[in-house]
């Protein structure tokens, strides 16, 4: 028996295995889909404002050395058309910069004119965000606690049109839609806007009606604050604080609104190493809440089907694991094709690969649709969706090996620079994320998938020549626009060093 065939079984079996449980998640995407076609009203239907009695709120605002930004968000909070009576804002302040006198200046001034503002500023970063929370709760006077961060601008009726959506006195939270104040800043924040109205148009939309379990997004929501202490109150031991207090919260009996019509408008990363780090704390956290909570959710009393979906969602990163493993099979399906001709032709390679390149790109034009966008003229963009995601498989990845490792990482937020029209310049900006080694490791992977790419080529298995030279494509995108942009910091005139 030569090695071929000692390890022909196995690469089968792991080929039809990532491939099954990934048709799997891309049936589910179009399943989303189709439901929020059904529930497509509920993005645009107005709710009553009027309540007989407004309930107290708090308005916590979590910043950590904003100086481009602080500003805005405290005038945005202090405009909120609300009861001045029973309206509290915290700036809950863990800045180790200038952007501390920054806010005790602007929270001065609001106090002389009458609005309820305070400044709460730690001198330890205990908890990080979920720290800085549970501070201001444990100081709040709310029984409601609105929660925004710094890159967010809610409108003034924010709180009039969320709050009517408490309709029952075991709903947690009220989730607002995210909007984007620099959509058409550049080709990354274009595509991140994408990404971000499929998860808001669809997922949230799709989840919230028909009673499965969604999560807090972290930002433009409410909170009951007796839900909060239920549910055991915000905690720090994963990186996405909001997604645990959210199924603690489930769990606990509670349930929970979204309010897909109030659309709350932030700013888009427009460094690429910015996204990376958010995009790789979004995928560690999710990770680490999939591990903690989906055995306790199959033990608990949630029907089959929410149990299912809570699983998925919680596992929604596996995706980017399943292709590097397609990645690393292909050279050898390839090989043992030139041995075995009619080998990949039973696997059905073709239909299954097609279904998995067009779902998504539909799943991304049924939410431009939903929140009545011109999508038509946006579809090569749209597919190229697919190839921008693939350029973050080793940042998913390494989050996933840490996990495995019980290596800890910091909380590291995602820095702001008040970006909102395309001619503003960001290069010479405090708070640049420095360079990450992994990018040379997506060099080499891009150049792995070229090769394969022309192995397919070569073998005249052109659906895996296609789709290996998309993959090498979306790491050349991911690494070289990276590369381009710390260059392009590092030689701008009159850098503004952070002094944290």
């Amino acid at each position: 028996m030569d090695i071929l065939q000692f390890i022909l079984a196995p690469v089968l079996i792991a080929y039809s295995l990532a491939m099954s449980i990934l048709l799997v998640y891309i049936s589910n995407m179009v399943y989303l889909a189709l439901m929020g076609l059904k529930e497509r009203k509920k993005l645009s239907r107005p709710m009553p404002v009027l309540l007989e009695e407004w309930p107290r709120v708090t308005v916590q605002l979590p910043i950590y050395n904003e100086w481009y930004v602080a500003e805005r968000l405290i005038e945005s909070a202090a405009a909120l058309e609300y009861p001045r009576g029973v309206l509290e804002i915290q700036v809950l302040d863990d800045s180790t910069d200038e952007t501390v006198s920054l806010v005790a200046k602007k929270v001065k001034q609001l106090q002389a004119q009458g609005v309820d503002v305070v400044h709460i500023h730690r001198d330890s970063r205990d908890g990080f965000k979920a720290g800085a929370l549970a501070n201001g709760l444990q100081k709040s006077k709310g029984d409601f606690l609105a929660i925004f961060d710094a890159d967010f601008l809610p409108n003034p009726d924010f709180l009039r049109r969320v709050l009517p959506r408490f309709d029952h006195e075991r709903v947690a939270f009220v989730q607002a839609r995210w909007g984007h104040l620099n959509r058409d800043y550049s080709l990354l924040t274009l595509l991140q806007s994408f990404s971000l109205d499929a998860h808001f148009a669809i997922d949230q939309l799709a989840r919230a009606n028909t009673n499965y379990v969604f999560n807090f997004n972290g930002t433009a929501g409410v909170w009951r604050k007796s839900a909060i202490v239920d549910a055991g109150g915000w905690k720090a031991d994963t990186l996405t604080e909001d997604m645990d207090l959210s199924y603690r919260a489930f769990l606990c009996g509670w349930s929970a609104r979204y309010a897909g019509e109030v659309e709350v408008p932030a700013e888009l990363p427009v460094s690429f190493m910015a996204y990376r780090r958010q995009q790789y704390r979004w995928a560690r956290g999710s990770l680490e809440c999939a591990i903690r909570y989906i055995p306790v959710i199959w033990n608990s009393k949630f029907s089959f089907a929410r149990k299912f979906q809570a699983t998925l969602h919680l596992t929604g990163y596996a995706l980017h694991l399943l292709t590097l493993v397609l990645i690393v099979l292909y050279p050898f399906l390839l090989l043992f094709a030139t041995k075995y001709p009619t080998l990949l032709a039973p696997i059905g390679i073709g239909v299954m690969m097609n279904f998995l390149v067009f779902a998504p790109a539909m799943y991304f034009v049924v939410a431009q649709q939903l929140l009545r966008r011109r999508w038509f003229f946006s579809l090569p963009l749209i597919f190229l969706m697919s190839i921008f995601s693939s350029g973050l498989i080793l940042n998913t990845m390494r989050a996933a090996m840490q996990i495995l490792q019980k290596r800890t990482i910091p909380f590291e937020r995602t820095p702001k620079y008040g970006i909102t029209r395309r001619a503003q310049p960001w290069f010479s900006s405090r708070y640049q994320v420095k360079v990450d080694i992994l990018i040379f490791y997506e060099i080499l992977l891009a150049l792995f998938n070229i090769w394969v790419s022309w192995f397919a080529w070569s073998t005249n298995h052109f659906l895996i020549m296609i789709y290996a030279f998309l993959f090498a494509l979306g790491l050349f995108f991911a690494s070289g626009l990276t590369l381009l942009q710390t260059l392009s910091a590092r030689f701008a005139r009159d850098p503004q060093p952070a002094s944290d």
